[in-house]
């Protein structure tokens, strides 16, 4: 697939005036846009749910989807934490070894194995890595392998059942069709382009009842504005 983010990150790394978007297309909604210098934000500059992450992080922390290392950064340089930072995006793990971050890999989430963390962070919606809720018993159960006993998932999504609400509250969706949070996206920047893909939203409830049945326990600690929620999920 091709390197969308990697080289929308690499650009702006370069220039620090890259005025081009990354584009954001789904079947069911109008384009939207990922202005590229958001991924390089300070802490003053992320929104509260991410704040809340980062200040709720401890020991060995794994950082899953890391970007351009925002993120990362803040939690090895400000808390003095560990970090390993994985991205599948070759560009943006460059970036982020550039910029600083001591460990940073290009590895999927699913590569890891016999290591452990205290604590792994999933934010940006989180929950989107999970692709399609049929996938998250795998999910969790990965999860599981990579947390110390003591560990935590700190995971951010949004309930997009406002999309499905009527003025009067009535919910409306097809009984027959799939999890109403189950999104498609392709990304699109300057000429490349990725392939579809899946990427899951998840409401408090099903993610709740899905860690309690994988044997976790399954804690709000941010609302947002907006329908987003930021959760810490450790084992029962």
């Amino acid at each position: 697939m091709a390197d969308v983010f990697g080289e929308a990150i690499k650009d702006y790394h370069l220039t620090k005036n890259n005025n081009q978007d990354i584009i954001v297309q789904s079947p069911d909604f109008d384009d939207d846009i990922i202005p590229v210098h958001y991924l390089f934000r300070s802490l003053e500059e992320m929104p509260l749910i991410e704040q809340q992450a980062l200040d709720l992080a401890y020991g060995k922390v794994l950082d899953v989807g890391c970007g351009a290392g925002s993120h990362s950064l803040i939690l090895q340089n400000k808390y003095n934490l560990s970090v390993d930072a994985i991205d599948i995006s070759e560009g943006a793990i460059t970036v982020c070894k550039e910029r600083g971050v001591k460990n940073a890999y290009q590895k999927n989430l699913y590569d890891l194995k016999e290591v452990k963390y205290d604590t792994i962070v999933l934010l940006m919606n989180g929950s989107g890595i999970i692709g399609r809720l049929a996938n998250i018993d795998h999910f969790f159960t990965h999860i599981k392998s990579l947390l110390d006993p003591n560990g935590q998932l700190l995971l951010d999504s949004s309930d997009l059942s406002y999309l499905y609400t009527d003025d009067d509250g009535g919910f409306w969706i097809d009984a027959n069709a799939g999890y109403y949070g189950e999104m498609q996206y392709k990304m699109k920047y300057k000429n490349l382009e990725t392939d579809w893909f899946d990427w899951l939203y998840i409401d408090y409830d099903t993610l709740q009842n899905a860690a309690n049945a994988n044997g976790f326990v399954c804690e709000i600690v941010h609302k947002g504005t907006e329908n987003e929620f930021l959760t810490r999920i450790k084992l029962a």
